[in-house]
């Protein structure tokens, strides 16, 4: 029998019409409530799901036959990872898919930031000519320490190759290190870094990981790049660091006031933050709206490499 499938969140065509090839029954709901999801998931074998809402212990038990939950994307933090294993529900991702799409807009923010590009397209723009007062650094002889060296910090230590830079790279894994980035301790990694790029899930160890505490621990004052999740960086923290000019800079793909569909933040009746209102303002801060991973090309390496997963352990 033919394993039902129910697609939640629109995704590339590739996804479904190579889930069809292989003998998968598919069926797509994008509309309707989690409550209504709820109501009859138990018709289905398996769930694609992006970022819609959280699939939780309630939905999981009102899926009495869920087999296998697909992410299209890099976490999972939006499952309830544990529950879902408990009652032997596989889980399934596509790091692999957006990797070199975050690595090329981590440089991008990178060399944005040491170039005061985004400051000085505004003041071009608006009749200023100041070129002194946007000299920029170079990323030559500088050090950048990576931490989470999995599939996006080693694709951004790729394109780091030809920048001439030395490349530091922490994991709580051993042994991740490789040509393009010297695997060390933390220690070391903030005794020498000048830019630090956050490349770590968000789980439990990670959340609030860089605050106050995190950042003195520098020796030397860095730029700050994340595009992995908001959660990680206490962003009030964040934000005091700038002012006080520990922190000269940061590109911020993700932000901490994100909801679980990392959509929809700036909601009619929601007051912003008064630290996220400074990063608004900063003109040494650069931020884009989760869209790291959200190229044309990653939109169907996701949906392939997410699809043959799926084929290759259900299948068998």
């Amino acid at each position: 029998m033919a394993l039902k499938i129910l697609h939640l969140d629109s995704n590339h065509p590739l996804l479904i019409e190579n889930l069809n090839a292989h003998g998968f029954e598919n069926y797509e709901d994008y509309v309707s409530d989690k409550t209504e999801i709820e109501n009859k998931i138990s018709r289905y074998d398996g769930v694609i799901i992006r970022s819609r809402f959280t699939i939780d212990k309630r939905f999981l038990d009102a899926a009495l036959n869920l087999k296998f939950i697909g992410r299209v994307g890099a976490g999972l933090e939006n499952i309830d990872q544990e529950y879902a294993r408990e009652k032997s529900i596989k889980l399934f991702a596509a790091p692999e898919g957006n990797r070199n799409a975050v690595a090329e807009h981590t440089l991008g923010m990178l060399l944005s930031l040491f170039n005061k590009l985004n400051q000085a397209d505004s003041e071009v723009r608006k009749g200023m000519w100041e070129r002194e007062k946007n000299r920029g650094v170079e990323l030559e002889g500088k050090t950048v320490g990576i931490i989470g060296y999995g599939h996006t910090g080693q694709a951004f230590a790729k394109k780091l190759r030809g920048f001439d830079c030395e490349v530091l790279c922490y994991d709580i894994k051993e042994n991740l290190g490789n040509q393009d980035a010297r695997q060390t301790d933390l220690n070391e990694l903030r005794e020498k870094s000048d830019v630090l790029s956050l490349h770590i899930p968000q789980d439990e160890s990670t959340i609030k990981m860089v605050d106050s505490g995190f950042i003195d621990k520098f020796t030397k004052p860095f730029w700050l790049l994340n595009a992995s999740r908001g959660k990680i960086l206490v962003t009030e923290d964040v934000v005091e660091a700038l002012k006080t000019g520990k922190i000269r800079g940061a590109g911020l793909d993700v932000l901490e006031y994100e909801k679980n569909s990392f959509e929809n933040l700036f909601l009619p009746d929601i007051k912003l933050p008064s630290a996220f209102q400074y990063l608004i303002e900063a003109k040494n801060v650069i931020l884009s709206p989760h869209v790291a991973g959200w190229t044309v090309e990653s939109k169907e390496k996701l949906a392939k490499i997410l699809a043959q997963k799926i084929i290759e352990e259900m299948k068998n």
